[in-house]
This record gives C-alpha cells, sequence and structure tokens, in this order.
C-alpha cells in the first residue's frame, strides 16, 4: 500500500468517522485499519477501532487498542473511560474502577465515571461504596438520570425504601419516559403496603411500552394483594399478559415426540430462580427428599446463580442439576427438549425472574404450575396447577384459571424445618405480664383493612402489645401513625427491620399469639409461627392466596382458629389472647401437633403430588399422537 500524507491520513479518518456515526461498522473499521497500517500508532484510529471492537462484543481486541492508546497519550480521560467501559463488559469489576478512578482523576466532574464506579462496587457487593458514587455522580450533574435509578436500586438492596422512592420519583421527573423506573418504583411501593402507588406505576410502564412483559408480570402479581381486587377483573388482567406476551411465542411449539407408555419412569423438571434460602427452597426440599426414584428421574433448572447451603441440599436430591443463568428463553426451552422431559413444572409464576416465556414454548408435553404462590399464571400452555381443597373449595372459581386445577388429597405445602432450628420457649405472657401479638410477614400484605382489625383488638385488649415487621425510614413512623390514629399509643408497637434467618425465629420468641394478613395471607411464616408453638389467627379470603392459613391450620387440625369475618377474627383472638392456659398448652404441644400432621408427612405428601403427575401423564398419553398443545 502507498505511503499516506498527513492530509489524505487525516481525511480517511475523517471518512471512517462518518461510517461510524452512520453505523456502518464494518466501514469504519476498514477505514480506521487502514490508517492504523500507515501509522500504528495514530491515536484517533487507536482508539475508535477499540470502540468499533467493543462495540461488535470483541472485548479483548478493543482493550488492547485503548491500552495501546493510552502508552502513547496516558491523559486522555474518554480513552480510560472506554477501556473501563471493556473491563465491566468482562466482568472485570476491580480493573473497571481502577481505569474509572484514573478517568476522574483527569477529571472530577466527570460524573459517567462516577456511575461506572459505582455499578463496579455494586457488582463486588459493595452497596455503600457503590452509594457515594451514584451520590457523587448526582453532585457532577443533577440531572443524570441513571444516576437516579441506579442510587434508587442500591438503596432498596440496603433496606432503605423510602430513600429509594424518592430516587425514582426525581429519575422519572428528569424523564417521564424511563420506564423501568415505573417498574422499580412499583416494586417498592407495594413492598410497603401502598398497593394503590404499585399499581398505578405498573400501568403507567405498560402505557409507555406494551410489550414490557417484566412490568407486567409485577402487576399480575400485585393484584390479589389488593382488597378491592375482584376474580372476574384480575382474571382479564392475567388473559391479557397471555394474549400479549404468551400466545405470539406459539409458533415456536414443536411436536413432543416422547414415550406414552403410560406406566414408564418419567423425567420431571422444577424451574426455579429460588432453589437457596427461599420459601420456594425451603417447601421443595422434602419433595425432592421424598420422590421416588424407580417411578421419577428429577431435573431441577436452576435459573439464578444464588447458591447456598439449602441449594447444596436441593441439589444433592437432583438427579440432574442444570443452570439456565444467561439463556434465553429460545435456549432454555431447547435444552429442555433435548432431556426429553415429560413433566415440566413451574415454581415461579409471575414472580421475580420467572421463566413464563419458556413455558409458553412448551418443551415439554405436560406443564405445571406450583408453589410460588397460591394461584395460577393464565399461560395457556400451562395444562395443570396445583391447588387443595381448601385454597379453593368451590370447583364454580375454577373458571378463574386457565390451567386445570389438581386438588392433592392433604396440604399443598409440606413444611421441614430446615432452618428453624429455635428452641420452643415458655409463653412470653406469664412473664411480661401482657399479650404480644405477631405478624412478621412481608408488609406488602398488610392492608389497611388488616391494621384497622388490628387496631380494634388492641383497643380490646388494653395493654397487649403488636410486633411487626416493616422497613426503617419515614414509613415505620407512618404505619405507627396510622395505629396511633385508632387508640393505640406507639409504645405498644414493637416494629422490627430486616434481620437474619436466626434473628427472625429467635422473634417468635416473644410473640404470644400470631395475626394473619389479609387479603392476602401468610404461608411460610404462618408455618414458622406454628413451628415456634404460636396459635395464628387467619381471615378465610375470596382468593386462593387469600386462604392460604385455612389450609395450612385445616391441617394441623385448628380450625377453630379460622376466622369467616373481620369481627369474628377479632372475637377468636381476643378470646384466645384472654386465657393464658390455652395460649400455654398451645406453646407447648404445636410443634409435635404439626410433626404428627400432614404438614410435616413428607412421604404422604410426595406421594400425592407423584400421583397426580401420574394422572396427567396419563392423560396426555390418550390424546392423539402429534397434539403438542394444551389438553384443555
Amino acid at each position: 500500500m502507498p505511503a499516506m500524507s498527513h492530509d489524505e491520513i487525516a481525511r480517511a479518518v475523517q471518512a471512517a468517522i462518518g461510517h461510524h456515526r452512520a453505523g456502518r461498522l464494518q466501514q469504519a473499521e476498514a477505514g480506521y485499519r487502514q490508517v492504523l497500517a500507515m501509522q500504528p500508532d495514530h491515536p484517533d484510529a487507536l482508539h475508535l477501532l477499540g470502540v468499533v471492537a467493543a462495540q461488535a462484543g470483541r472485548l479483548d481486541e478493543a482493550i488492547a487498542c485503548f491500552q495501546r492508546f493510552l502508552a502513547v497519550k496516558p491523559n486522555v480521560v474518554e480513552v480510560h473511560y472506554n477501556l473501563a467501559l471493556a473491563w465491566a463488559a468482562k466482568r472485570e469489576p476491580d480493573k473497571a474502577i481502577a481505569c474509572y478512578q484514573r478517568a476522574l482523576e483527569l477529571n472530577p466532574k466527570y460524573a459517567e465515571a462516577h456511575l461506572g464506579q459505582g455499578l463496579g462496587w455494586k457488582d463486588k457487593g459493595q452497596l455503600d461504596q457503590a452509594i457515594v458514587c451514584f451520590k457523587r455522580a448526582l453532585d457532577a450533574n443533577p440531572k443524570y438520570v441513571e444516576a437516579h435509578y441506579n442510587l434508587g436500586n442500591a438503596l432498596r438492596d440496603t433496606g432503605h425504601f423510602v430513600e429509594a422512592i424518592a430516587c425514582f420519583q426525581k429519575a422519572l421527573s428528569c424523564n417521564p419516559g424511563f420506564v423501568i423506573a415505573y417498574r422499580n418504583l412499583g416494586y417498592l411501593w407495594r413492598h410497603i403496603g401502598q398497593i394503590d402507588q404499585a399499581v398505578a406505576c405498573y400501568r403507567q410502564a405498560l402505557a409507555l411500552k406494551p410489550d414490557f412483559v417484566g412490568a407486567h408480570d409485577n402487576l399480575l402479581y400485585t393484584l390479589p394483594f389488593h382488597p378491592d381486587s375482584d376474580r372476574p377483573g384480575m382474571f382479564a388482567e392475567f388473559q391479557n399478559w397471555n394474549r400479549q406476551h404468551a400466545r405470539p411465542l406459539r409458533r415456536f411449539i414443536q411436536t413432543h415426540a416422547n414415550d406414552r407408555n403410560p406406566n414408564r419412569r418419567l423425567r420431571i423438571a422444577y424451574v426455579s430462580p429460588n432453589f437457596h434460602k427461599h420459601p420456594v427452597g425451603r417447601f421443595m426440599l422434602p419433595l425432592l427428599a421424598r420422590h421416588d426414584r424407580v417411578q421419577f428421574e428429577v431435573f431441577c433448572y436452576a435459573s439464578s446463580p444464588e447458591h447456598d447451603e439449602l441449594t447444596t441440599k436441593l441439589k444433592s436430591h437432583a438427579d440432574v442439576w442444570r443452570s439456565i443463568v444467561g439463556l434465553s428463553d429460545e435456549q432454555a426451552a431447547q435444552l429442555i427438549r433435548k432431556d426429553q422431559i415429560d413433566i415440566l413444572v413451574d415454581l415461579s409464576m409471575h414472580m421475580a425472574d420467572n421463566r413464563m416465556l419458556v413455558f409458553a414454548r412448551k418443551p415439554a408435553p405436560v406443564q405445571v404450575t406450583y408453589l410460588a404462590y397460591a394461584g395460577g399464571t393464565a399461560v395457556d400452555t400451562i395444562d395443570y396447577r396445583l391447588t387443595d381443597r381448601y385454597l379453593d373449595p368451590d370447583p364454580a372459581d375454577d373458571r378463574f384459571y386457565m390451567e386445570k386445577s389438581i386438588r392433592l388429597d392433604g396440604t399443598y405445602w409440606c413444611y421441614q424445618q430446615s432452618i428453624a432450628t429455635q428452641p420452643v420457649n415458655a409463653l412470653p405472657a406469664l412473664t411480661a405480664g401482657t399479650i404480644t401479638l405477631g405478624c412478621l410477614n412481608n408488609f406488602s400484605k398488610v392492608s389497611p383493612g388488616a391494621m384497622e382489625t388490628w387496631a380494634t383488638l388492641l383497643n380490646r385488649l388494653g395493654s397487649a402489645r403488636l410486633v411487626l415487621h416493616t422497613i426503617i425510614g419515614s414509613h415505620r413512623e407512618k404505619v405507627i401513625r396510622f395505629m396511633t390514629d385508632r387508640g393505640v399509643a406507639a409504645d405498644r408497637l414493637d416494629i422490627v427491620g430486616r434481620v437474619s434467618p436466626e434473628e427472625y425465629f429467635t422473634t417468635y420468641q416473644r410473640i404470644d399469639l400470631a395475626v394473619d394478613p389479609f387479603p392476602y395471607a401468610g404461608g411460610t411464616t404462618t408455618c414458622d409461627a406454628l413451628w415456634m408453638g404460636i396459635p395464628v389467627v387467619t381471615l378465610a379470603g375470596r382468593t386462593a392466596v387469600g386462604r392460604a392459613g385455612v389450609s395450612i391450620l385445616s391441617n394441623v387440625g385448628l380450625d377453630e382458629l379460622i376466622a369467616g369475618t373481620p369481627q369474628e377474627y377479632v372475637r377468636i383472638a381476643a378470646d384466645l389472647a384472654a386465657d393464658l392456659p390455652r395460649l400455654a398448652q398451645f406453646r407447648a404441644t404445636l410443634r409435635q401437633r404439626m410433626q404428627d400432621s400432614a404438614l410435616m408427612d413428607e412421604t404422604r405428601y410426595a406421594h400425592g403430588i407423584e400421583a397426580a403427575y401420574r394422572t396427567m401423564w396419563c392423560d396426555w398419553c390418550r390424546q392423539p399422537a402429534g397434539n403438542s398443545s394444551s389438553p384443555l
């Protein structure tokens, strides 16, 4: 190639930049390389070739270009910044942080570098440092939307929900179209029990971006928390989700060639992001441990990288354990097809990190939803939902589910005290001189109606105290004000925040009587309270999630603690609180009573679910060969 003059090189660089700005990356790259062939250390060509390489995902090449540039011109802030971005994309947060720091030494007001450094600290799990960086980015640029957003995420993750709400609101005031902030804001409103605001945020997100499946999932999950939600209206919204997100994927459904022998060993697979210390992980442990390996080969598809000692236990009970972290929905579906799964079980429904769009592709001939919460998905490629006769007592209500309801003979849940190691203590009221009520559920379940009922109960009991779980900050003050406005003095409220699992069970040792929230009842917390010797008063709701307490208490033989109205709820709780000998008897016997009940009969529970699976399989085997659609 003949030598180029200085002017020709300058024109070649400008031409390449023109291609680059127009998105013609191949032509831009060719131009930069042409310049570098003539002048190997041309700074602009080196820098911009690195940018092209990074845009194409060739991160090692990009890093090499940036480093060559900096060897010649070490004080160009933008190149240090781009090098940091490349290291961050390679998931090398330490190297990225160091490069951001060098950029900031050259320009302390470089807001984007402060943001990037904060994201690096966040990737390392050091949220306090991340928060400092995000705040510095906002000092440099108070209208930096991404900095407000990421500060909100970090504050949320450290439990400062009220401050996080303010950050998301600020991001939206700077950019009302920043749709993802509406979803995160909705999550926070729900978490502190402000369900109207949460629903409004999700609907606004969907108005801006109708295909925003995450916001639509959040909306479906949140609607049952609202005391005014009606079942036909909720079901209609679930059907909207199915039409919007699942139906278009039916074209990816393939014919299932699984062996139609109704009696053969079946491949059962569970899909979840919660195979760890999470209610789903805890309730799955007895099922995985008791599965009949002669009749069933058990697969688990973990869609989260989180791993702890419970993960290790769950993994030990699976025949095959696969991570689908990082796999697209289609890639995950292909893996499941390749594994020739017969019955695929969803354990997430519309909760966070679900893989509903894998199920929409129907990679297995029989698909089931279970355990995430007592409800349904309305995804028409999911054939069945597991429930029990207490959660769904009226077969007429099956019209509110797309899936066919299979009522287990006994319990929907099986409890194992895998992390509940604290002993049952003596009844606290015997030494405290007063009754202590308690509700350790996530505050998203605590409706104004439940709070009104508890205030009535506390006023009736005189000196009784109430232990509640909610976040720190101004929200806690709002809860206290709600109760004091109804005659309950602040010193009768004991509000606890985030605690470790061990501290959580220790908190139960201060409680005499548990009060269940409504309209969304407790599940895991109800079982935990009973295990700690504490009776739970529940209100029978209209929906399956509102009847979780009914199912649990019925299976332990505690029907007398189930109320049909708020007034009856107050009466049952007040009568029990006035009867210390009865409370002490519960304290002494409930743990053994649980162990003797269906709620902890692991073998019976596993056999019941396996019988349901076998029935589902036989139904599919009777269908005409080549039918890949739902039998419903």
